[in-house]
């Protein structure tokens, strides 16, 4: 059932964290969405959104409601925040490319120190790796969690390094092929990996048709590209075809609505 933000809805939130009935709010989000809470939150004042947002009990579900504030909310919340928690309780749970935006708001001064307290080096590198793209580009629209096989492995070395790649990810929407230089190559088709036998090498089986961009593609030009091609997800390269990263249409979507909003703003 879709959440309705109604105006009596807000009124009992609001009164309820006057009166502190942490109870009744925690019953009240408990299964709500993260973009419904963001709503919510969107809604409240400064006092009433920084105290809401302190109830949420999951990590991982208080992060996902950051990224889909408002810009300027999000800001105030991050304010609220020291830059050990933003790395422990929000960039711990969150994706690359989430993250990057995230850390992409702040001050030069705690970004640097946000970067200092991930404790994950690899996580760290590719966060700073993502914040020199500007965001308007394949780049800075690209995550860097995927899943990603060697042409010259077999089946069951496939699988085995999938199962561990895999547990970064929310969904596994491809799997890229690359070479020994890690430059893309292609996709690999998990129905023929299911009907070959586990010797066979990845090489003589993937699939060499596929689209890609380049880190400097316009965002606009990735819209265009996965719209047409009807594709919901979109492996990014370097100048010299090495895979960097790929793009999901969630993030496509977010970039269309917000230049949609700017056309709309000039046209009024």
């Amino acid at each position: 059932m879709q959440f309705e933000l109604t105006k009596t809805y807000l009124e009992q939130l609001k009164a309820a964290i006057q009166d502190t009935h942490t109870q009744f709010i925690l019953d009240q989000i408990a299964k709500l969405h993260a973009a419904d809470i963001a709503e919510i939150l969107d809604a409240l004042n400064k006092y009433e959104a920084e105290y809401l947002y302190q109830l949420i009990e999951e990590e991982e579900k208080a992060a996902d409601v950051l990224i889909e504030l408002e810009d300027e909310r999000r800001e105030e919340l991050l304010s609220s925040l020291s830059s050990k928690e933003i790395a422990d309780q929000v960039i711990e749970n969150i994706e690359s490319d989430d993250a990057a935006d995230v850390i992409g708001e702040l001050s030069e001064e705690k970004k640097e120190e946000v970067i200092s307290h991930i404790e994950d080096h690899e996580q760290a590198s590719d966060i700073v790796d993502l914040l020199q793209y500007d965001e308007n580009t394949a780049g800075g629209l690209m995550a860097k969690e995927m899943v990603v096989v060697n042409q010259n492995w077999t089946i069951t070395n496939c699988l085995r390094e999938m199962r561990k790649q895999a547990e970064d990810l929310d969904d596994v929407y491809a799997v890229y092929v690359i070479d020994d230089d890690h430059k893309l190559l292609g996709l690999l088709s998990l129905s023929k990996m299911l009907v070959s036998p586990s010797s066979a090498i990845i090489s003589d089986i993937y699939d060499k048709e596929l689209q890609s961009v380049t880190t400097d593609e316009e965002a606009e030009e990735v819209g265009i590209i996965m719209d047409k091609y009807d594709l919901i997800v979109l492996p990014v390269v370097d100048e010299s075809g090495v895979l960097q990263g790929r793009i999901t249409i969630d993030d496509v979507v977010e970039v269309i609505k917000e230049e949609a909003e700017k056309d709309y703003q000039m046209a009024s």
